[in-house]
């Protein structure tokens, strides 16, 4: 089944086209990453998908025109966890996770025992109870981002949105974060879109790659096929190695060019 659809969408900025005729299925419970160099349109496309931008034609998540829906029933469909997210001072780390239930209350109502018990089960799920009464601010960027996508998986859509989730996180954390929503997606059968620019990151836990340059699809398909020294050297301007590992996984690897002597 097709969870998301996205037939010849081009958004922009103020009259700017940013992306142009992008078309792909991504399949329920997949994982897909939107990879690029800086400037080729990621954040815009995945903002495209989540309907947060102006776009042309058509975006589909289970078989529903994004388009069509109020921002109340989208939120029920799609997660969106922007890259730099505003987390407000004063809200504990349960606050800010309850944030994610608004999409399923009334206009005036408070959430209830159920959304409580949503709310914890997601901190047991990804290491936070412990933290459930830590102001935000005091949360570390590794807690932040557990948090981040805390908020995201209690609005209980089937589409995860993650622009660069693992930003500011150093390699073990990265890690530790991208196996965390592999298993969730594993366990609840959630579809990942996600903006990456760690390529060996994109390559190991991502079961099919876009790669955009100047708002344009340039290449896609499974990481083996999109991540060849051709291409990347072509679209990145970089000299690289693409290695693999004993376990199959891939290895996107900067060379240096020998001085002569």
């Amino acid at each position: 089944m097709t969870a998301v659809h996205l037939s010849e969408v081009s958004a922009g900025y103020r009259g700017r086209t940013v992306v142009s005729g992008v078309t792909l299925d991504v399949p329920t419970g997949a994982w897909l990453a939107i990879i690029g160099p800086n400037g080729a349109g990621k954040s815009t496309l995945l903002k495209a998908i989540a309907g947060l931008v102006p776009q042309a034609t058509d975006v589909r998540v289970d078989d529903r025109p994004t388009r069509t829906l109020d921002p109340r029933e989208r939120a029920r469909l799609i997660g969106y966890a922007p890259q730099n997210p505003v987390m407000p001072d004063g809200l504990s780390v349960t606050d800010y996770v309850l944030l994610g239930r608004t999409p399923h209350l009334g206009l005036l109502a408070r959430e209830g025992p159920r959304d409580l018990a949503i709310v914890h089960s997601v901190l047991d799920r990804l290491d936070l109870a412990e933290l459930a009464d830590r102001p935000l601010r005091t949360l570390s960027g590794g807690e932040r981002q557990r948090t981040v996508l805390a908020r995201v998986l209690a609005q209980q859509a089937g589409v995860l949105l993650l622009d660069e989730p693992t930003t500011g996180l150093d390699i073990g954390h990265a890690q530790s974060l991208l196996e965390l929503v592999d298993r969730l997606r594993a366990e609840d059968g959630t579809t990942v879109i996600s903006t990456l620019h760690d390529l060996t990151f994109a390559a190991q836990y991502c079961d099919r790659l876009v790669l955009l340059n100047a708002g344009t699809v340039v290449a896609s398909g499974k990481p083996a096929e999109v991540l060849t020294p051709e291409l990347l050297t072509e679209h990145y301007g970089a000299t690289v190695e693409v290695l693999p590992t004993r376990e199959g996984n891939l290895v996107v690897a900067p060379t240096r060019a020998r001085p002569e002597h």
